[in-house]
């Protein structure tokens, strides 16, 4: 770690909210940056990457010490989940960032309209409002901010106040490592983030609730200014009684102990047939204890709840169950500590499962088979951010067939969530859009069609003009496509188009597959040849 005890000092103090009267001229120059051009060229949208990868390695210990006073995170998983993710992130996309930039051939293009040159630009969106949220909060914060460098826009960032230390800290790192004409933060809360949100912006990028989402959403129909909404939701895990019941409840129990359980894609409720359920009790007590053998209240790696407020919220969740805990159960308001607790329910209403809980709280839901639990899932949240199924092939095929989730770890806890270069997002009310490496450049790009139309073409465009008497039929003969079914939908079967095509549906396939015949007749024929001499 690059810092001594004062430096560190200095960077993670009492947090200073940013004026609201000043929060115009800041979007504004935001807006005059982008139409700079100054963020377009790769050498500035590299250089400013490589800058931010150096201001985090530099401030690497202010970043351990900030998010273990905001949520007694634990110096593994700082580096994990916030710190080497970032890092890795970065030196992955400024090493694909010039193939990402370059134009794309436009596909499944006639073969007349090649002329036109036809293809997609990668264009950046412009200025990038991005509200971080408390749980990752260096993550969630740089991670869409380096997509948007990517991209070519400019940025503002509004940190979370509730990760007072760590937002000190974002501030401080973007201050002093990147172009501050072009990349700022705004502090605050409320008021804030209301005067950010009256500004222009051509695109905001959101992490946290569905509630602050709604009231982002309502703001930016305003002006028609899309979005990225990163939420979360009641994301179930089911269990068969054909899973590895010791792995399911290793990995499970992982998934919601990790940052206390402060994670929008962990498991908010478990589905286990009940045939298995008493030994998948049994193997979480087992792997709880190799876990934390002194307790999770002793350990360092165990986190903390980020306030009191959400402390107090889930001990009232854990108060209005008619559930029956089976294991934990311990807290400490002093600490904002809550063990992670076990409980086993018997209705999909229970608060446990109706609501997302977003801490270390374990609802157990015993179900009779597969279908019940398919079905209760549905009920329960249609579109959730993510799903876990644990089972045979066959069952998590079926599970994955007749669910919807914005992601799926088969067999594992909140796994798809955890590679970064994997796009990651959600579906209906837990999200829409995706980021993390490619996704994160498409993410704040506008993939822009363009086509040039040579001079000499002329004369084969003189069927667009009017007057169009006689044209019509001209026109169909260039541009009219032939089905391949019947009115019943069924699809017409043709010897000669199926012998030129070689089988494969296509033409172009069926090129491909003749000269590939053909090479091949000739290397025979060489080899043949040379045999004979």
């Amino acid at each position: 770690m690059a810092q001594d005890l004062a430096s560190m000092a200095s960077i993670v103090t009492e947090l200073k909210y940013t004026p609201v009267d000043s929060i115009p001229a800041i979007a504004g120059g935001v807006r005059n940056a982008f139409n700079s051009h100054k963020t377009k060229p790769i050498d500035f949208r590299l250089t400013q990457l490589r800058k931010l990868y150096w201001g985090i390695k530099d401030n690497e210990a202010a970043i351990v010490q900030a998010c273990k006073q905001d949520l007694g995170k634990g110096v593994f998983e700082t580096y994990l989940s916030e710190i080497y993710w970032c890092t890795n992130d970065i030196v992955f996309v400024t090493q694909n960032l010039g193939k990402w930039m370059k134009d794309e051939k436009a596909p499944d293009i006639p073969l007349a309209n090649k002329l036109l040159s036809p293809r997609i630009r990668k264009d950046p969106l412009g200025a990038i409002l991005i509200i971080g949220t408390y749980n990752f909060p260096i993550n969630l914060s740089l991670t869409p901010l380096v997509g948007a460098i990517a991209a070519g826009c400019t940025a503002v960032l509004k940190p979370s106040e509730s990760a007072p230390s760590v937002a000190k800290v974002l501030q401080h790192i973007i201050e002093t490592s990147i172009d501050p004409s072009c990349y700022t933060v705004v502090q605050g809360a409320i008021p804030e983030t209301t005067a950010l949100l009256e500004e222009k912006w051509d695109k905001i990028f959101y992490t946290g609730s569905a509630n602050v989402a709604k009231i982002i959403a309502k703001k930016a129909a305003e002006t028609l200014t899309p979005m990225t909404l990163e939420l979360g939701g009641r994301n179930p895990a089911i269990v068969t009684k054909n899973a590895n019941v010791r792995l399911a409840a290793k990995r499970l129990l992982w998934g919601k102990i990790m940052n206390a359980g402060q994670v929008c894609i962990s498991q908010n409720y478990i589905m286990v047939d009940r045939e298995v359920l008493d030994p998948f009790i049994a193997e979480m007590k087992l792997v709880m204890k190799q876990f934390y053998p002194d307790g999770a209240k002793e350990s360092d790696d165990f986190g903390r709840i980020v306030h009191g407020k959400q402390w107090s919220r889930l001990k009232q969740m854990l108060e209005s169950t008619k559930g029956r805990i089976v294991m934990g159960g311990d807290m400490d308001e002093s600490q904002r500590y809550m063990g992670p607790t076990v409980i086993i329910v018997d209705s999909p209403s229970d608060p446990l499962v109706a609501e997302e809980s977003f801490g270390p709280l374990i609802p157990i839901l015993p179900v009779e088979d597969l279908d019940t639990a398919i079905r209760i899932a549905g009920e329960v949240h249609r579109t959730p951010l993510g799903l876990y199924p644990f089972g045979n092939k066959q069952e998590t095929d079926r599970m994955m067939t007749e669910t919807q989730s914005g992601g799926v770890s088969v067999n594992d806890a909140l796994f798809h969530g955890s590679l970064p270069t994997l796009p990651f997002g959600g579906v209906g009310d837990s999200g829409h859009g995706a980021y993390r490496g490619r996704s994160s450049f498409d993410c704040f790009s506008h993939r822009r069609s363009v086509t040039s139309t040579p001079g000499w073409m002329e004369g084969l465009l003189d069927v667009r003009y009017p007057p169009y008497e006689g044209k019509l039929a001209k026109f169909k003969k260039m541009s009219e496509l032939k089905p391949n079914f019947d009115r019943d939908g069924k699809v017409k079967f043709s010897p000669v188009s199926y012998v030129l095509s070689l089988g494969t549906g296509s033409k172009t396939g069926g090129l491909i597959g003749y000269a590939v015949i053909l090479l091949a007749a000739f290397g025979v024929r060489q080899y043949l040849d040379s045999s004979a001499r």
